[in-house]
C-alpha cells in the first residue's frame, strides 16, 4: 500500500511538473502564430494549418509507416551509440592514460560534420538503412563517449575511502555511489544523443533513402508544400519530446532519487 501511494505521489509530482514545459511550448506556438501572420502561408502556415496537415496525414495512414522507419533507423543507431560509447567511456574513464588518449580523438569525432560522415557512408554502403544508421551512430557516439568517461573521472575519492572504511559491500557501494554518480553524466549526454539521432537520420533520409520523413521532406520540397513540410517537421519534434519526457526522464528521476534523500 505504501508503495502504491508513493509511486502514484512521485507521479503526479512528475505530472505537475509538466506544466512549465506546457507553458513554454504554449509561448511557442504563440510566437510561431504571430509570425505567420506577418509571412503569410506561403512562407510560414499558421500552427492550426501545419495540425490540420499532419492529421490528414495519420488519417490517410501516410504518417505513421514514415515515422516508424525513420524511428526504427534512429534508435538502432543510437542503441549502438549507447552500447559502444558507454562501455568505451567508462573503460577509459577508469585510466588516466586511456583518458589523455582519447579526447584528442573525441575531439575530431566530435567536430567532423555529420555531413560528411554521411558522404563516407554513401560510398561504403551505398543508399539505404546502413547508411543511415551508421551515420546516426558515428555521430552519436563521441557524445556518449564523452559522458561516459566525464563521469567515470569525476567519481569522488574521497567517498569512495569512506565506504572503504566503513566496509561498505562492493554491491552497495555499486548501486549506493557509483551509478547514481555516472548515471548523473550519462543521461544528459544520452537526451543529448537522442536529440542528435533525429536530425542525422532526417539529414540521412533527405540525401540518401526513398522513404522515412527525410525522404518526405524532400518531396514537400520539391512540391513547394510548406504544410506539408511543417507538418512532417512537427511530427518528428512530437515524438523526439514523447522519447524524453515519457521514457528518459522518469528513468532519470528514478535513477536519482537519492539526491533528494541526500538533502534531508
Amino acid at each position: 500500500m505504501r508503495l502504491a501511494l508513493k509511486w502514484l505521489t512521485n507521479s503526479l509530482s512528475y505530472l505537475w511538473s509538466g506544466w512549465g514545459a506546457l507553458t513554454s511550448l504554449l509561448f511557442f506556438f504563440a510566437a510561431w502564430e504571430m509570425a505567420a501572420q506577418y509571412y503569410g502561408e506561403l512562407i510560414l502556415p499558421s500552427p492550426l494549418v501545419v495540425l490540420q496537415q499532419l492529421s490528414q496525414l495519420i488519417a490517410a495512414g501516410v504518417a505513421l509507416p514514415e515515422l516508424w522507419i525513420s524511428a526504427q533507423r534512429a534508435l538502432i543507431g543510437l542503441a549502438l551509440a549507447l552500447l559502444v560509447g558507454s562501455v568505451l567511456g567508462l573503460l577509459a574513464g577508469f585510466s588516466l592514460t586511456s583518458s589523455m588518449l582519447a579526447r584528442p580523438l573525441i575531439t575530431l569525432l566530435l567536430g567532423m560534420p555529420p555531413i560528411a560522415w554521411l558522404t563516407l557512408a554513401m560510398l561504403w554502403f551505398s543508399l539505404g538503412d546502413t547508411t543511415a544508421i551508421f551515420t546516426v551512430f558515428i555521430a552519436c557516439l563521441p557524445i556518449v563517449f564523452a559522458g561516459a568517461m566525464q563521469g567515470t573521472r569525476t567519481l569522488d575519492n574521497q567517498l569512495n575511502a569512506l565506504a572503504k572504511v566503513y566496509r561498505l559491500p562492493w554491491w552497495q557501494r555499486l548501486t549506493d555511489i557509483y551509478i547514481p554518480h555516472i548515471i548523473s553524466y550519462l543521461f544528459p549526454s544520452w537526451i543529448t544523443a537522442l536529440g542528435t539521432s533525429w536530425k542525422v537520420v532526417v539529414m540521412a533520409e533527405l540525401l540518401s533513402s526513398s522513404d522515412g520523413v527525410g525522404a518526405a521532406l524532400a518531396i514537400s520540397r520539391a512540391q513547394l508544400d510548406t504544410p506539408n513540410l511543417f507538418a512532417w517537421i512537427i511530427a518528428v519534434l512530437g515524438l523526439l519530446l514523447a522519447a524524453e519526457y515519457l521514457l528518459l526522464e522518469p528513468i532519470k528521476r528514478h535513477v536519482e532519487r537519492w539526491r533528494g534523500a541526500s538533502k534531508v
